[in-house]
């Protein structure tokens, strides 16, 4: 007569729950933390150290973790795996989703905008779910001097700036940049720190930040930006999506297999 098996059902268990440790010490790697130690594993899953060394022995000879020096990062055998995820997708078809994500997060119109020549066009949207909003709709083309989109557009793009800054900068608003020197500076800023916060400059009462995306020869595919009335949207509401903004920015990067700008090739 057969015994009961008391471990079985705890198996099913024990395995998610080695599962779920996995996850956490694979998602604390980013574009901008690409190498980790064993400390800062520690650290950002709060798992004790004689399991975190041992999950991450196991995925390094699994293939899941490349180790470099005393620290380690997301191993080649994983970009392997990811390839089939996009491939035949559309860049748009892969990043778009995430905006309602940024959207939820945030409560205001989250956009994703594109060059077309000397403009800027609206590729991918989730609009708020305020009555109050700005407008905006697929397909809408805008001036690339005005607004944070514009900035980021321009700042990974030298060429396009200097394009721009041979034609004369029209004024939309009181705040719209119509000096050469004033839009070479907010765009070396943007370009410094990686996004772009603006209220009223192409439409008086509202606001944006944006960040840029890019691909994988670290070329810039989009921005992604925050959009809304600038009384819900004041400088320090801005300033505390910055973080959240650029967390969007780059999960769409990494979903397309895309680099930072300086950021080395893995080999």
């Amino acid at each position: 007569m057969d015994m009961p098996r008391s471990e079985s059902p705890s198996k099913p268990q024990n395995a998610l729950l080695v599962l779920g440790k996995i996850s956490a010490i694979l998602d604390a790697f980013s574009l901008r933390q690409p190498v980790l130690t064993l400390a800062d594993l520690r650290q950002a899953t709060g798992m004790p150290t004689s399991t975190v060394q041992r999950l991450v022995a196991n995925l390094v000879g699994q293939g899941f973790l490349d180790r470099e020096g005393d620290a380690y990062r997301i191993g080649l055998k994983m970009a392997y795996w990811a390839a089939p995820a996009t491939r035949g997708k559309e860049i748009l078809d892969v990043i778009t989703p995430l905006l309602a994500d940024l959207r939820d997060a945030t409560g205001e119109t989250a956009c994703l905008f594109r060059t077309e020549q000397h403009y800027r066009v609206c590729v991918g949207l989730a609009e708020t779910r305020h009555a109050l909003r700005r407008e905006m709709h697929l397909g809408k083309i805008l001036p690339l001097h005005a607004g944070s989109a514009g900035r980021v557009l321009l700042a990974w793009d030298p060429a396009l700036l200097r394009e721009v800054l041979e034609n004369p900068l029209e004024p939309i608003t009181d705040m719209t940049i119509t000096r050469t020197e004033d839009l070479e500076e907010v765009v070396a800023r943007t370009r410094a720190e990686g996004f772009a916060i603006t209220t009223d400059e192409r439409e008086s009462g509202s606001s944006g930040l944006s960040a840029p995306i890019f691909d994988a020869a670290a070329g810039l595919v989009a921005a992604v930006s925050i959009s809304g009335p600038a009384l819900r949207m004041p400088r320090e509401v801005c300033e505390g999506w910055v973080e959240p903004l650029l967390e969007t920015a780059e999960r769409m990067t990494r979903l397309i297999g895309g680099r930072f700008p300086g950021e080395a090739r893995s080999a």
